[in-house]
């Protein structure tokens, strides 16, 4: 058995489309396996979107104005680690 991986939707009548058509040869029966993502909660120790985008500019910023750190001296005091 051959598997292969696409995104689809499921509508208010339970059926489901696919994104894009498989393109296969063959005109055949599937075996088709759901899998739906769980709703999680917010883990409060994981940082949010907003301040993932926030570091990443920070970072940007400061390689862009040679704000920057030898990685020489990065592994300075880590030898025996």
């Amino acid at each position: 058995m051959k598997a292969i991986k696409v995104m689809a939707t499921i509508n208010q009548h339970g059926k489901l489309t696919l994104d894009h058509p498989l393109m296969i040869d063959q005109n055949s029966r599937v075996e088709v396996i759901v899998l739906i993502p769980e709703i999680a909660g917010i883990d409060e120790d994981e940082p949010s979107k907003k301040a993932i985008v926030e570091d990443f500019r920070q970072a940007w910023h400061e390689a862009m104005t040679g704000q920057t750190i030898p990685v020489t001296q990065l592994w300075e005091g880590l030898e025996d680690v």
